[in-house]
């Protein structure tokens, strides 16, 4: 019988598959205890605030969050046929300095510098609501003053940091556990600068390249530092990527992509490969414009979140990029406004072309958001079962 590792690295290999792999990408908590019939410790700022909630009460309520949260990504894993596991979820490994209600905490010294943050339980967010001292409007010169700063300090960083084994006890232990049977998801090796960065290094990357290029080198060279340990885990397959484009395009020109990212994300590829390690890029957005760079000239081995309103096709992908592993195409969006039979309609599109083409895997190319609705979950997922 061909587990769903093996399935995986077929898909890799572009061999046949007896079935189609499937990789959903994420689950709201909300979605997944429709899926599981309780509450799942999974999802984004939920699990920020419930792991701030847990520190307020103890390390033995920090050590049961870790357990049910892991526990939980597992059984929702297997729940949806994934072939590639996703095992952790979001973290906010920091302990309130106080508590002011259920849904609110502050973090950092209430005294001088602190942020307050707060649970949405309707978005599932877990947000800052007020800072201090309050952000002020500075300049631009100054705000690359700080920049230049920031990359000395961790350039002063990066010359000490040697990783060590123990330092990825963690990751080894999801491999042994999970990763004869599976394809496990790690994530690392992220070179790139995107909207969630912050708009300096996104101006850094016009008004001052060198800034840029400094930024995006450490972290290559953490990245570097980080691989040959991961490899010997029995990491097999590393997700790295940012949030580098909009429905629009790249939020800044390819001619910089090409100049500033690609031979970076170049070189991690070509580290990944020394140990026989797949690398995968992810951004939502329309990212044809620096298509062949990234997708033909990078060495990465495949690409997820790929983003289905933004004109990002399986078709097109393949038939454009025929050696580049596709992970994803149907859209969060679609399962969250669109109709049942909407639902079914995209998800056979992306089962018949996996099934044409090899080294396709199917799923939701994002995140499964609170409050889609519970049918067209069950009606992605059936069809999925039925069909692949």
């Amino acid at each position: 019988m061909v587990t769903p590792r093996e399935r995986v690295l077929a898909a890799f290999e572009f061999e046949s598959t007896d079935k189609v792999p499937i990789h959903h990408l994420g689950f709201s908590s909300q979605a997944a205890s429709y899926i599981l019939g309780r509450e799942a410790y999974v999802g984004g700022g939920i699990q920020q605030w419930r792991e701030a909630k847990a520190l307020w009460e103890g390390e033995e309520a920090h050590r049961e969050f870790l357990r049910r949260s892991l526990q939980d990504a597992y059984e929702l894993g297997v729940a949806v046929v994934n072939d590639i596991l996703r095992l952790h979820y979001w973290r906010l490994n920091e302990k309130p300095a106080k508590k002011i209600d259920e849904y609110t905490f502050l973090f950092g010294d209430p005294s001088s510098k602190y942020v307050v943050r707060r649970f949405v339980p309707s978005s599932e967010l877990f947000s800052i609501v007020e800072e201090h001292p309050p952000k002020k409007n500075t300049p631009i010169s100054e705000q690359f003053k700080e920049a230049k700063k920031y990359l000395d300090e961790r350039e002063e960083w990066l010359q000490k940091y040697n990783p060590r084994r123990e330092d990825f006890e963690e990751t080894r232990g999801l491999i042994e556990k999970y990763g004869r049977e599976y394809a496990i998801r790690i994530n690392g090796g992220t070179v790139g600068i995107g909207l969630p960065t912050g708009r300096i290094w996104l101006l850094a990357m016009v008004a001052k390249p060198e800034l840029a290029a400094r930024y995006l080198d450490i972290q290559v060279e953490t990245a570097l530092k980080q691989i040959r340990y991961l490899a010997e885990t029995g990491v097999k397959f590393l997700f790295s990527g940012c949030d580098i484009a909009s429905d629009n395009g790249p939020c800044f020109p390819p001619r910089v992509f090409r100049e500033l990212v690609l031979p970076r994300i170049r070189r991690v590829a070509e580290e990944c490969h020394k140990y026989n390690m797949y690398l995968l890029y992810a951004s939502d957005g329309n990212l044809w414009p620096i298509a062949d760079d990234l997708f033909g000239q990078s060495g990465i081995d495949g690409y997820f979140e790929i983003d289905r309103r933004a004109g990002m096709d399986l078709r097109k992908l393949r038939e454009k990029f025929p050696n580049l592993v596709l992970i994803g195409n149907i859209s969060s969006h679609t399962l969250h406004f669109g109709t049942r039979e909407e639902v079914i309609e995209e998800t056979l599109s992306c089962i018949r072309e996996a099934k044409r083409s090899r080294g396709i895997i199917v799923g939701v190319s994002n995140y499964v958001v609170p409050g889609t609705p519970r049918e067209n979950i069950i009606a992605m997922l059936e069809t999925i079962q039925k069909h692949r």
